[in-house]
């Protein structure tokens, strides 16, 4: 049996290591070290229709680093709710900028995270990353319909990434329609 202090003491350790994930994230994709992103998940990770573990993982992440050149992930804001003694919850704001070509894409991630604790070891389970906005570093995302990607199109559409936060359109639901459209600078109600 553990004391109140042991389970503070455990609480602390899991959310420092927890935070490491996303920068040691990070960090693999920009320099391409794909076996070092690997080992933030566990061994026996769900991926989905491809299977499960690290080498159905490499399979789907391999091809799509790919896509662009050069990247920089900048890990600005994270959230860690523990669940329970081996569960946690988290999100990370993070502002990524990818070279493909002659362009320089900029987006505006919110990655929504699951994570599981195995041996003692803290992993990402399941990690699904949303986009608020994906533009060339010289246009406004507004003039990219906020999903500008040279390549193959993400599954996204940032108009959804604010039905993710469930204050979104409560707090904008009194807003006049003309107020709206002076803030957003788009005609007519916008409540997405």
């Amino acid at each position: 049996m553990s004391t109140p202090l042991e389970e503070r003491i455990d609480r602390i350790e899991s959310i420092l290591a927890i935070q490491q994930l996303a920068i040691r994230y990070a960090i693999a994709i920009d320099s391409r070290d794909l076996d070092a992103w690997l080992m933030l998940f566990p061994d026996d990770v769900d991926c989905g229709r491809r299977g499960r573990g690290r080498e159905a993982l490499r399979g789907f992440i391999a091809p799509l680093l790919k896509d662009f050149y050069r990247s920089v992930h900048l890990i600005c804001g994270h959230q860690i709710d523990l669940t329970g003694p081996d569960q946690a919850t988290g999100r990370v704001y993070c502002r990524a900028e990818h070279e493909r070509g002659e362009e320089w894409i900029v987006q505006a991630i919110c990655y929504f995270d699951a994570y599981v604790r195995q041996n003692g070891v803290w992993y990402f389970a399941r990690r699904e990353e949303d986009f608020f906005y994906s533009a060339d570093a010289l246009e406004r995302p507004q003039q990219a319909e906020f999903t500008r990607w040279p390549g193959p199109a993400p599954k996204f559409q940032p108009k959804m990434m604010v039905s993710r936060f469930p204050t979104w359109r409560s707090f904008w639901a009194d807003c006049a329609d003309d107020a709206l459209s002076t803030v957003t600078r788009q005609p007519g109600p916008r409540r997405d």
